[in-house]
C-alpha cells in the first residue's frame, strides 16, 4: 500500500513571487487568475468557485461563503500569506480597491470570457486590461519535491492496480468491467480518483487513440491498451500499457514491439537541456522506419501535475528544452484503422542524473497472464466471450 501519510510538503508560499515575476515579464502589474487549477496552486484552496488578486505585496482569494471555513483551512495549511475575502456578491468593490493605482492588470485570457472582460473594464476603471497566456502555467511546469512526491505517489497507486487487474484479462471481461475494476481499485489504495476517464480498448478499438470503454468482450489474441491514472492531493499520474491474452498475429506483434522500442528511445531523450522536439523525434523516426509514420496521430506527450495535460507540450513543433524538475509524458503509439492499435506511456521526471520513470508497470505484452493447454480460438484467431 502506497504511503500517503508521509508526503513532502510543497513550497506553495514560494509560488507568489514567481508568478509575480512572470507576470511582470508580461507587462503586468497585478494579476487575475480564474483557472481554478490556478488558484489552487497558489492558495492551496480546492474549492470549485474563486479567483486570486495578486497584487505587488498581496495575494487576495476571493470565494463564496459556502467556502468559508474551507478557504481558511486550507489556505492555512500551505504557509502562504493569504486574505481570504467572503462575498456572495459580485466582488466589484474588493477588486477595484486592491486594483487601485495599479497600472496594466493582467487577465488570464483563456478563462476569462468577454462578458468578464467587460466587468473587469468596469471594475478597474482607468486600468490598462492585458491579456496573459500561461502566466501561472509556466510556472506550473517545474515541480518541487512535494509536487514530485504526490506525483510517484499517484504513479505508485495506479501501478497497483494495473498488477491486480491484469489477470482480469483471462476471464473473458469486457472493455468496461476492467475499466471499472481499475478505477475501484484506484480508490481502494487511496487516490482522490482517477487522473481521467480510464481508456480500455481491445482489437479494432484500440485504433481509436481515446475511445471510451465500451461493452466489447476482450479476445484472446489481440492488442489491449489500458490507459490510466491516479489522482493523490490533486496530483495526476498517466500510464498506458498495452497488453494481449495468448499469441499475437505476427503483425500485432511488430506494432507492440515497435511502439515499445520507440518509447523507450523517447524516454532516453529526457535529460536536462535536451530540445524537447528531440523526444517527439526519437519516437517518430522509431515508428517510421517501420512504415507507420502516417499511423502515429497524436503527439508525443505533455506535462502533467494538477492538471492531466498541462505545459510543456512534448511535440515536433516545441521550442524549449526540458529544465530539471519537467515531469512529462512519453507515448508513442501506432493506430492500424480495423486492425489494431499500441500505445505505450510513462509519467517521467526530468533529474539532474537523467530521467526517472515514475511509472513502473512491467511493458511485455502477457504479464504473468495464463493461458490453458489446448487453448482453443477461432477464427480469425479471436476467442469468442463464453467460448
Amino acid at each position: 500500500m502506497t504511503d500517503l501519510d508521509n508526503l513532502i510538503p510543497m513550497d506553495v508560499a514560494g509560488r507568489a513571487d514567481r508568478v509575480r515575476a512572470a507576470a511582470a515579464d508580461a507587462g503586468c502589474d497585478a494579476l487575475v487568475v480564474a483557472n481554478m487549477v490556478n488558484v489552487r496552486y497558489l492558495t492551496g484552496f480546492t474549492g470549485s468557485a474563486g479567483l486570486v488578486w495578486l497584487g505587488a505585496d498581496e495575494l487576495v482569494l476571493v470565494t463564496d461563503r459556502r467556502y468559508t471555513e474551507q478557504s481558511e483551512a486550507e489556505t492555512s495549511k500551505t504557509g502562504a500569506t493569504v486574505r481570504i475575502e467572503i462575498t456572495n456578491d459580485a466582488p466589484k468593490e474588493i477588486l477595484a480597491a486592491a486594483a487601485a493605482g495599479v497600472g496594466r492588470i493582467g487577465l488570464e485570457a483563456a478563462s476569462v470570457s468577454w462578458a468578464d472582460q467587460r466587468k473587469y473594464a468596469e471594475w478597474f476603471g482607468t486600468a490598462e486590461l492585458v491579456p496573459t497566456a500561461g502566466v501561472v502555467e509556466r510556472c506550473r511546469q517545474i515541480k518541487d519535491d512535494g509536487e514530485v512526491s504526490r506525483m510517484a505517489a499517484a504513479a505508485a497507486i495506479a501501478d497497483d492496480a494495473l498488477a491486480e487487474v491484469r489477470p482480469m484479462l483471462d476471464e473473458d471481461p469486457t472493455e468496461a468491467e476492467v475499466a471499472l475494476a481499475l478505477d475501484t481499485a484506484l480508490r481502494r489504495r487511496g487516490a482522490e480518483g482517477s487522473a481521467f476517464r480510464t481508456i480500455v480498448a481491445a482489437g479494432p478499438n484500440a485504433a481509436l487513440p481515446h475511445i471510451r470503454p465500451t461493452d466489447r468482450p476482450i479476445y484472446h489474441r489481440e492488442l489491449v491498451i489500458v490507459d490510466m491514472g491516479a489522482v493523490v492531493d490533486g496530483y495526476r499520474s498517466d500510464m498506458t500499457r498495452t497488453m494481449a491474452v495468448g499469441e499475437l498475429n505476427p503483425e500485432a506483434q511488430r506494432v507492440f514491439d515497435t511502439v515499445r522500442d520507440a518509447q523507450q528511445l523517447g524516454v532516453a531523450q529526457a535529460t536536462v537541456g535536451t530540445p524537447i522536439a528531440e523526444v517527439d523525434k526519437a519516437c517518430r523516426d522509431r515508428i517510421a522506419a517501420e512504415g507507420w509514420a502516417d499511423a502515429f496521430v497524436h503527439g508525443t506527450g505533455h506535462g502533467v501535475g494538477l492538471d492531466i495535460h498541462e505545459q510543456p507540450w512534448v511535440r515536433a513543433s516545441a521550442e524549449e528544452s526540458l529544465q530539471t524538475g519537467h515531469v512529462i509524458t512519453v507515448e508513442p503509439g501506432v493506430y492500424l484503422p480495423g486492425f489494431c492499435g499500441a500505445r505505450v506511456e510513462d509519467t517521467v521526471l526530468v533529474t539532474d542524473d537523467g530521467p526517472r520513470r515514475l511509472t513502473q508497470s512491467p511493458k511485455e505484452l502477457a504479464g504473468g497472464l495464463s493461458h490453458p493447454p489446448g487453448w482453443a480460438v477461432s477464427p480469425p484467431g479471436l476467442r469468442p466471450r463464453g467460448g
